[in-house]
């Protein structure tokens, strides 16, 4: 499997990024209020996205997940949370894979990776190699979060 990237940038700066974001998506993002209601939004050649409401969770709760299907945008509209991440490359190989959630969960631990904390202001963009591990509490109080994650079919 070839070795992706993933990015972190500022939210002002997403329109830069057509070469993975489908146009449509982009757009919808742009325009979109804080108080889009959530749920699953569809978008052309398979793409859509979820907006998610929640309580971050503790770090010993956390897990990382890889898909194989999807790439993942993820940005915050209210609250902040820990996302960290790694290579798949890095972890077991030996782990179940659910096809209908595109979804695999690793059971290494997530303390001591690299994280980015998520608040409104920034995105990550996450492809199939990333495993990552998100919805983690930014301070060690969870918090209620409203979260976008866009789906980008790769396969």
């Amino acid at each position: 499997m070839k070795e992706g990237f993933m990015l972190i940038d500022k939210m002002e700066n997403i329109s830069n990024y057509t070469s993975v974001i489908p146009e449509d998506v982009l757009t919808f993002l742009k325009n979109m209020s804080k108080d889009i209601v959530p749920g699953r939004y569809e978008f052309s050649n398979d793409n859509f996205i979820n907006v998610e409401t929640y309580n971050t969770k503790t770090l010993a709760d956390a897990k990382f997940e890889a898909h194989k299907k999807y790439a993942d945008v993820q940005l915050l509209l209210s609250g902040q949370e820990r996302i960290y991440y790694t290579k798949i490359s890095s972890l077991t190989n030996d782990v179940v894979y659910n096809q209908d959630k595109d979804i695999m969960f690793y059971p290494e631990p997530v303390l001591g990776a690299k994280y980015e904390v998520l608040d409104g202001t920034n995105f990550m963009y996450l492809e199939p190699e990333d495993a990552h591990a998100p919805q983690v509490c930014a301070d060690i109080t969870p918090e209620s979060v409203k979260k976008v994650v866009v789906k980008i079919k790769v396969v």
